[in-house]
């Protein structure tokens, strides 16, 4: 890996595209180096992943709404729609769309954290849709999706969003762009009018995660993934794109991330290096934000060591300044303890998350959040004893070190009405490759076959779970296959009721 300088050109200078950070993401994801087995086999786990929870979302709301906008974009020769027989094919912008929300939902997929955040599965709809829409092959799909998870976990790793109120999909167009530029093996000269434009079209304020949370949540990859497919076809055909977009006096540094003096080291591959980013991601067990994965285990762990909740006087979750700020009561946003709150809401209160899971000892992506679970008189008196408290240690420990050795935990100290306490803390979920039990393939396929149970003919299963672990003998044409069929009374309709129908 290099690390490469990134800071704003003074005003009235040229900066050489050579020396521009869209270049060199460009000339990263064209560059022809081998695809590494390690990360095309971990690409095809979080390819289970995404279609296991896109699958458990399948019916909800906002991904029927976006199936709705979807299914009036039909193409011939295009791509597949998740839960629609795959001999119907729509446009791939329009597929990756629906397919991403599905993803999204749930906020079941994978992690990363390291200056900032992300969800990098996110690049895998887009990249499938753009993928099935050309013909490609499955080993073309594998290297765009390490491609896209290279770029997406080194932006991360460089530039920080958070401090400056910008939400983490910001990262994510650039990514899309380069992968999908990985997969049809474009040269950098055109990528880089891709990256420029979709960084450009990426940026939305980090309003999207705070206050009440809105169904747009599950919408915004997808948005972006649309976003990162318009730039790379309009790059092919010969257009240009505003820059240098990081770098430029009015580009996204300067105006957005902390202005002119402010200066960015991002890691990319060197020339020939294979591309192993995705191996530092992170899968999750639970439906709930990443903040919430450790302490739903530590909250199982406990239920045995507190025989009557009613006892507890008060929990303090001791713990890093991200989960305080996102998750906690850091927040400062009330509806983080409100039992009408949205669902969006709920999986982002990590207040909520540990009193449930103390309670039940079990998470479930739908029973968990039904409103008349969040209702339940004995749950809100326990949830509203909760609450965060940011502690430097735990800050260290998440701040300081390599991504895959940061802690993401907490110390809980229960403190019981006759004045005694109970103290435990948990470093990471026990999914987490440093975890009690790291996910393996069996566990993608596990979570995938519960996700899918009852919902999903098991001959359906079995066939593409077959067709996503073939990814790799590299045949054209298969890629139709990954997709999932229901039978028709399962899949809820959408009612037409929009501009495209």
């Amino acid at each position: 890996m290099k690390l490469h300088d990134v800071r704003v050109q003074r005003p009235g200078n040229r900066l050489a595209k050579e020396v521009q950070l869209a270049w060199k993401i460009a000339a990263a994801a064209a560059d022809p180096a081998p695809l590494d087995d390690a990360a095309a086999a971990m690409a095809v786990n979080r390819i289970i992943d995404d279609h296991a929870v896109a699958l458990a979302a399948i019916n909800r709301a906002p991904v029927v709404a976006a199936r709705g906008q979807a299914l009036a974009h039909p193409r011939l020769g295009g791509a597949t729609l998740l839960g629609v027989p795959a001999d119907r094919r729509f446009d791939c912008s329009w597929a990756a769309y629906a397919n991403a929300t599905a993803i999204r939902e749930l906020d079941f997929n994978d992690s990363f954290f390291a200056e900032d955040s992300s969800h990098p599965g996110d690049t895998i709809a887009p990249l499938i849709a753009v993928a099935q829409q050309k013909n490609l092959a499955g080993a073309d799909l594998l290297r765009g999706i390490v491609t896209a998870y290279e770029v997406q976990v080194d932006l991360v790793k460089g530039i920080a969003l958070i401090p400056y109120r910008i939400d983490h999909v910001a990262h994510l167009g650039p990514a899309v762009a380069a992968g999908i530029g990985a997969m049809l093996r474009l040269d950098a000269a055109t990528l880089y009018q891709a990256v420029n434009l979709a960084a450009h079209l990426s940026v939305s304020t980090r309003q999207i995660r705070k206050g009440t949370i809105s169904s747009y949540k599950a919408n915004a990859p997808g948005h972006v993934g649309q976003v990162a497919i318009a730039a790379v076809d309009r790059a092919l055909r010969g257009e240009t794109s505003p820059a240098p977009i990081y770098e430029g006096d009015y580009g996204i540094i300067a105006i957005l991330l902390g202005g002119p003096e402010a200066v960015f080291r991002v890691p990319l591959p060197e020339a020939g290096e294979p591309k192993r980013a995705i191996l530092e991601t992170y899968p999750k067990e639970h439906s709930a934000g990443y903040h919430g994965q450790a302490l739903v285990d530590l909250a199982f762990r406990l239920r045995a060591k507190i025989p009557d909740l009613e006892a507890v006087a008060e929990i303090v979750l001791h713990t890093k300044r991200l989960t305080h700020l996102v998750m906690g009561s850091g927040a400062g946003d009330p509806e983080k303890w409100d039992p009408r709150a949205s669902r969006e809401t709920l999986d982002h209160s990590i207040m909520y998350i540990f009193a449930v899971a103390l309670q039940d000892g079990r998470w479930d992506h739908e029973a968990s959040y039904a409103p008349e679970r969040a209702a339940r008189p004995d749950t809100v008196r326990l949830w509203r004893k909760v609450r965060t408290v940011e502690d430097p240690e735990w800050t260290q420990r998440f701040t300081e070190p390599a991504p895959l050795d940061k802690d993401h935990g907490a110390r809980v100290v229960v403190t019981f009405k006759d004045g005694s306490r109970l103290e435990e803390e948990i470093a990471v979920a026990d999914a987490h490759p440093r975890g009690a039990r790291p996910f393996a393939r069996e566990d993608y396929i596990r979570k995938f076959r519960s996700l899918t149970e009852g919902q999903v003919e098991a001959a359906e299963v079995e066939r593409f779970l077959a067709a996503a672990a073939g990814l790799a003998e590299g045949r054209t044409g298969e890629l139709g296959e990954v997709t999932i069929a229901l039978p028709a009374p399962k899949l809820v309709q959408p009612v037409p009721s929009g501009l495209f129908d």
